[in-house]
């Protein structure tokens, strides 16, 4: 099972400089430089679930500074507020199959506890998994639209067990209790059967068949592989599962229960991510991880052929929805330089309507950067895949200061997607290399596998290896280059400052891990059944792997770091303990080392509310521009932290 321990946080000018051409200035004079402010006013819509009439879309956006429920008319107009929450984000799930009551999911400030609620159509809201400090997760409408299925941990903190709620009644039962650890990955329509997965190691996973009547299981999967439950087939005789058996990608395999025949159904140069089928079965939904970018493919069952998706200059759909009766289909649209937006698309006319426009309107679309994907050789030439942005302003000239993006995990992706705090930066005249190092997902499991139990060694030194190609840039000012990163990109920039102090000018620490003995001892409980699968990749911090652990935890050997660093971090944190960034700061600070500290009391694993994304992104520039862009740099803050309260 590909693993991302980390959500990866979603991130959002120029300056002038002297000494340039006259050509390069006058490119520069018609760059608009934007305000931290306007930049994350572009706004993000996710979700959109079709209501039973097919006239409205229920949505979740972040347009209020935080995240609620809206709706919208399948014909275009204006986002219908539904929740007004203003301190816990509220995501959109469903509306019910056959009324207009919704579901949607709510944690306390980043805690990661998600409670499913009802907002039934007089306006109220009703917890409907109250139990104190459990964590839900909503599974699916069950085939005959009377009941939802979902998983939760509130038997047991470690296990999440599956449960089926009456729509009539608002009643949960168990449908399955979770005693050994796995993941639930699909249910029949009929309700006979469940697909499990169980974790080998963070890249490998057991396959299993449970028959929910007589209580027994049998394994589907042939060999030791990565492999993931997508769908039982319509008629539910099968099983559609995605594997890499005998390959380095993974591809669609197709399981038949009967008679237990396997057939190989679709495979790519890439991983399939996902595949489902529409509610009746007219379509099989497909998501191929294309040198990371999402490529949608949607096949008419009957036919066997892919339908014709409407097809956009430098844009790329990259998430689709269905209405129950498969006539119409809802999809995002963007890229590197552009938010996606919400479209409408009918099956039978191909006609397709816009239905936002997130982009804020005092940005020029054309200031913002197209990313480029490109390839480096590291220290022993293995070829190493990054994203690259460079800015408008950016030339032999006029050459500016660089980041070398690292993102979260281990075994995340940097993903060809828009993020409005890099093209903040990128604006602003810094370029931005997103480096996918050893380790990372989408590139092939033998690629995957090389950075196990050598965290902060040959992974650290792809990203040396990425600075060293932006060095060979002629735009770039090679003594000005930095490292950023969140979660386990934060770690890597604690590891660059401390096992490779000379090598980058500053340091930006999103929440990053420093202490692996303590992090891996007190993960989630929910995250029990795949503690070992984690263990086998980092070490078993309860074994004489500390002694490895202990080493490449920068809080051990702060004495070392020698840069400027800036530490970011949300107090609700349940993956990256607060006291990992208190004790940072505090060794880092011993050093004389300017350290500038910002906390958030209201956030978790990254930062969600736009008054924390607009304070923390301004402050990451602000460090920036004091100590990597400048020749000279003076303290921020003479080292005092700050706190934002909830």
């Amino acid at each position: 099972m590909k693993k991302y321990i980390a959500l990866l946080v979603a991130l959002a000018l120029w300056s002038c400089k002297d000494g340039k051409s006259e050509a390069s200035e006058t490119e520069e004079l018609a760059l608009q430089s934007y305000t931290i402010e306007q930049m994350m006013d572009n706004e993000a819509i996710g979700g959109g679930s079709f209501s039973p009439d097919k006239t409205k879309l229920l949505v979740s956006s972040n347009r209020s500074g935080i995240y609620n429920m809206y709706t919208i008319a399948t014909t275009g107009g204006e986002l219908a507020p539904i929740s007004v929450s203003d301190s816990s984000s509220v995501f959109a799930i469903s509306y019910f199959p056959k009324d207009e009551r919704m579901l949607f999911r709510m944690d306390n400030n980043g805690d990661e506890r998600f409670h499913i609620y009802l907002k039934d159509t007089d306006g109220s809201d009703t917890d409907l998994t109250p139990e104190e400090g459990s964590r839900n997760n909503f599974m699916g409408w069950a085939k005959d639209d009377a009941s939802f299925y979902f998983v939760s941990n509130k038997r047991d903190s470690k296990y999440m067990d599956l449960y089926e709620m009456d729509l009539a009644s608002l009643t949960a039962k168990m449908r399955y209790q979770n005693d050994e650890g796995y993941t639930i990955n699909a249910i029949s329509p009929n309700k006979e059967y469940l697909v499990l997965g169980k974790s080998i190691n963070t890249n490998d996973s057991d396959l299993f068949l449970h028959n929910l009547t007589t209580k027994s299981s049998i394994q589907i999967n042939r060999t030791q592989s990565s492999n993931a439950g997508q769908d039982f087939a319509p008629d539910g005789k099968s099983i559609f599962y995605t594997t890499d058996e005998g390959s380095e990608f993974s591809y669609l395999m197709e399981y038949h229960i009967a008679d237990k025949s396997y057939k190989k159904v679709l495979e790519k140069d890439w991983d399939i991510s996902w595949s489902y089928f529409t509610k009746n079965g007219k379509y099989r939904v497909t998501s191929i991880n294309e040198d990371a970018k999402s490529v949608i493919e949607i096949m008419d069952v009957a036919s066997g052929k892919n339908i014709a998706l409407p097809s956009f200059e430098n844009e790329s759909i990259t998430s689709v929805g269905f209405s129950n009766d498969e006539q119409s289909m809802r999809f995002y649209l963007g890229g590197s330089h552009t938010p996606s937006n919400l479209y409408v698309y009918d099956l039978n006319t191909k006609n397709h309507t816009q239905l936002s426009n997130v982009l804020n309107a005092e940005i020029n679309a054309s200031d913002l950067v197209h990313a480029e994907v490109i390839r480096y050789k590291s220290f022993d030439g293995l070829e190493i895949p990054a994203i690259y942005y460079k800015p408008h302003q950016a030339s032999a000239t006029n050459k500016v200061p660089a980041l070398v993006w690292v993102h979260g995990g281990p075994g995340g992706q940097s993903r060809q997607n828009f993020s409005s705090f890099i093209q903040y930066m990128v604006n602003h005249g810094y370029a931005v290399l997103a480096v996918n190092n050893r380790g990372s997902s989408g590139y092939g499991k033998t690629f995957y596998q090389m950075d196990d139990l050598n965290h902060g060694d040959k992974d650290l030194k792809d990203c040396v290896a990425g600075k060293n190609w932006l060095v060979e840039q002629t735009e770039i000012a090679g003594d000005k280059i930095g490292i950023i990163g969140g979660s386990y990109g934060g770690y890597m920039t604690m590891a660059a400052l401390t096992y490779a102090p000379e090598e980058f000018a500053v340091g930006v620490n999103l929440f990053g891990v420093t202490n692996w003995i303590r992090t891996l001892r007190s993960i989630p409980p929910w995250w029990e059944s795949f503690k070992e699968a984690l263990y086998l990749e980092l070490g078993d911090p309860n074994s004489a792997d500390s002694v490895r652990l202990r080493k490449i935890s920068p809080l051990f050997h702060t004495d070392k770091v020698t840069k400027p660093l800036i530490v970011l971090q949300g107090a609700q944190d349940p993956r990256v303990l607060q006291v990992e960034s208190d004790e940072i700061v505090a060794g880092v600070r011993k050093n004389g080392v300017p350290v500038e500290y910002v906390l958030f009391e209201d956030e978790g694993h990254g930062f969600v509310k736009k008054e924390n994304q607009i304070t923390a992104y301004s402050k990451v520039l602000e460090f920036l521009d004091t100590y990597l862009k400048k020749d000279e740099g003076t303290p921020i803050n003479d080292g005092t932290s700050l706190e934002i309260g909830s």
